[in-house]
């Protein structure tokens, strides 16, 4: 009996542990978003109209054919006249690019905003227990993780992980590792970093799947702290709540639809092929359905199961009934960072989750004044909305990005307290959203659409695009 007693004694111990552990681990395995701080590059750095002028001009393999295919994409691009690229590309050295050149681009940003993110949360860098960062398309030796924790004098035994080719959705994959790392238990504080590489990897040749990729990439970048420690909840900004991951590179037609890769003559560049559209409506779906579950009010699903069956019941006599099974995303979600990878993007992922005007403005407007910053351009996006004071205690924000690979995240955080910082967004605010996202490229360079082969004469329609 004594025997017995002991050891109901030490199996209720342990059991007794095993809550304990399990509650311990529930409550520090949290993701909370500190702040953040994006990007705003040196003024001297815009490309404007007349600068795009000039770096097109400066591309001797390009015909009349290039020039109206490169007339037509930044016209439909939905990309204004103040964003930002690398000082070599402004200052004409596109073509020779420099490791000081990539570095200078990494420098300034990383200088400027890991330090303005510290003085602003007043958090010291050797408290950062986990330092993350991610940029795909350069990745120097020592690592710019290294070059972090050399400037800021980080402690010695801070995790660093630096992550490269993971393409536009990298930053959710960078906040993914984190999350992972916080489930140790351990109170943890991590910094992420994401931009991207522009300034060794502008292509300038003539075709013109590689050409896209130059009227849309802009310099950027986004810097935020994160952490699993409940006692720092309540300075908190969010509250990550799900976060879910699609990669569908099994696949050879997605793997290979945004690629880099050697053009026929041999020069470098990013190739965006015509089936990128398919690979990312595929990657998208596969991504909602283990999104919407986790998401979602059981009415929500409930009534789409119902409609679901009604579809398979009662077929639609046109096409305007097809969408009769559509889930209703704003009935767990209040707001959408979309992926700013163009106005095309913005529309089909606005369409395929039923958004208005409203719900969408924040991404256009994003990729107005900032063009597609990569991986960091969700945050320009969610930093529109808190400059518009849109995001309030409670609220669910949706981010989901697309990337090569080719890759689908998502992620919902929940607003801990009303938002009101501008951050970047402080000097332009008050101007957007404009009457008109139109560009002044069609009015400035319209005469492109008018020539023929044999009237375009390039020596004076370089003198056109100079004037």
């Amino acid at each position: 009996m004594e025997f017995l007693a002991t050891l109901t004694t030490l199996l209720l111990l342990f059991s007794l542990l095993l809550i304990c552990k399990y509650y311990y681990l529930k409550i520090h395995s949290h993701c909370y978003l500190i702040d953040y701080a994006c990007f705003k590059p040196a003024s001297d750095r815009q490309i404007t109209t007349q600068t795009s002028g000039e770096i097109i001009e400066r591309n001797k393999t390009l015909g009349l054919s290039e020039y109206k295919f490169l007339l037509k994409v930044i016209v439909n691009s939905g990309i204004g006249e103040e964003t930002y690229g690398p000082r070599n590309i402004i200052e004409g050295r596109e073509d020779s690019p420099t490791f000081d050149d990539a570095m200078l681009e990494m420098d300034e940003f990383l200088n400027v905003s890991v330090g303005d993110l510290f003085a602003k949360t007043k958090i010291s860098p050797s408290d950062v227990d986990v330092l993350v960062l991610n940029i795909s398309m350069f990745s120097p030796a020592p690592s710019l993780t290294s070059r972090i924790v050399q400037r800021h004098k980080m402690r010695e035994d801070v995790k660093t992980y630096n992550l490269s080719g993971m393409g536009c959705s990298a930053s959710l994959i960078s906040v993914d590792l984190v999350r992972n790392i916080f489930k140790s238990g351990k109170k943890t504080l991590a910094l992420v970093v994401t931009s991207e590489s522009i300034s060794p990897n502008w292509y300038s040749g003539n075709d013109k799947s590689m050409m896209l990729g130059n009227c849309l990439f802009r310099s950027g970048g986004c810097v935020m702290l994160l952490t699993n420690n409940p006692s720092m909840r309540a300075r908190a900004k969010m509250s990550l709540k799900c976060l879910v991951r699609t990669h569908i590179g099994g696949n050879d037609d997605a793997y290979n639809c945004a690629i880099q890769k050697e053009d026929d003559v041999d020069r470098v560049g990013f190739h965006l092929s015509k089936g990128l559209p398919k690979a990312a409506v595929r990657a998208f779906a596969e991504n909602l359905q283990h999104l919407a579950p986790k998401i979602l009010p059981y009415r929500e699903l409930a009534l789409y199961m119902y409609r679901s069956i009604k579809q398979l019941i009662v077929k639609p006599k046109d096409a305007s009934n097809s969408a009769m099974a559509r889930i209703n995303f704003k009935s767990g979600v209040d707001h959408f960072c979309l992926h700013t990878g163009g106005s095309a993007v913005i529309d089909a992922v606005g369409r395929a989750l039923g958004l208005s005007k409203y719900d969408v403005e924040p991404a256009r407007m994003t990729l107005h004044r900032w063009g597609n910053t990569s991986a960091s351009s969700l945050w320009y996006v969610l930093g529109y909305m808190e400059a518009k004071r849109r995001l309030r205690k409670g609220d669910r924000v949706l981010m989901i990005s697309f990337g090569a690979g080719f890759k689908c995240n998502s992620c919902l955080w929940e607003v801990n307290a009303d938002l009101r910082d501008a951050d970047v967004w402080e000097d332009c605010i008050k101007n957007y959203p404009p009457q008109t996202l139109v560009n002044p490229y069609l009015e400035k360079y319209g005469w492109v659409n008018e020539d023929t082969e044999e009237t375009f004469n390039r020596a004076q329609r370089m003198e056109a695009l100079r004037r």
